[in-house]
């Protein structure tokens, strides 16, 4: 066991939670589930594990994972969603860690999949994320969506052998609805902060988003999933500056 907590935030996760949740038997005394108003069996599940489960209010995903990380049991936390499951060697990396230098952050690979095609390419294929870190040096922004570490200057960062298995999308509906969802939010977002979106911006942006991930990042290799992701991504950066110009329509400027 190692002195770590995992916390995770979740609402309607009872397709994958328990996959994430199997995945870390073994790992630590200390998992923190924070649900957000799930109506399905999210909670029903984590409760056939071992873990301490809250419910709380969505504030939004830097106010809402920086509330939960205060629950944890110990400083050191390993942050997870709930279609985020660790493998064997990933699991093996951290219980060999001493953690004993707050001033050290751990950086994980993700194996991204859509569907059950593991995504080696486009936008997906080297994705990495710092998700170990010790909460009373690293915490995470107040950011609504697309959230960030606030780390000091004198933090070094390690890469850790081992892998997060990402559940990204059970098929196009799925990856669809949670790519609208984060356009909205992402527009709210640049609203709040003043920013604004040319007429070439929405539409450039989008193009650029599509031959980036599908040519230059090899996204074809991934086949048929490799162009899904590439047209989905290319209509969120679409829809988020047009939604972005219908807030500021909507205000009248």
């Amino acid at each position: 066991m190692q002195y770590l907590s995992v916390v995770i935030v979740c609402k309607n996760a009872g397709t994958v939670i328990g996959n994430t949740l199997q995945s870390l038997q073994g790992l630590t005394d200390d998992i923190i589930v924070y649900d957000n108003g799930s109506t399905d069996d999210t909670i029903v599940t984590a409760e056939r594990y071992s873990v301490r489960l809250y419910k709380g209010e969505w504030e939004g995903f830097g106010k809402t994972k920086r509330k939960a990380n205060a629950l944890a049991a110990y400083s050191w936390i390993l942050s997870l969603d709930a279609d985020e499951a660790v493998n064997e060697q990933l699991k093996e990396s951290i219980l060999q860690l001493s953690l004993d230098n707050d001033k050290l952050v751990y950086d994980i690979s993700f194996n991204n999949y859509f569907g059950n095609r593991w995504l080696k390419y486009g936008e997906w294929g080297k994705d990495h994320h710092i998700r170990l870190f010790n909460k009373t040096v690293v915490n995470w922004n107040d950011a609504p969506v697309h959230e960030e570490l606030v780390m000091p200057d004198n933090i070094s960062v390690l890469k850790l052998n081992g892998a997060v298995r990402h559940r990204t999308a059970e098929g196009i509906g799925d990856f669809k609805k949670k790519m609208t969802a984060y356009a909205s939010l992402n527009a709210e977002k640049y609203f709040k902060q003043g920013k604004k979106a040319a007429w070439s911006k929405k539409w450039l942006s989008s193009v650029f988003s599509f031959i980036q991930n599908y040519f230059l990042r090899l996204g074809f290799l991934d086949g048929m999933a490799g162009f899904q992701c590439a047209v989905i991504s290319s209509k969120y950066t679409f829809n988020k500056y047009k939604k972005l110009e219908e807030l500021w329509s909507r205000e009248g400027r």
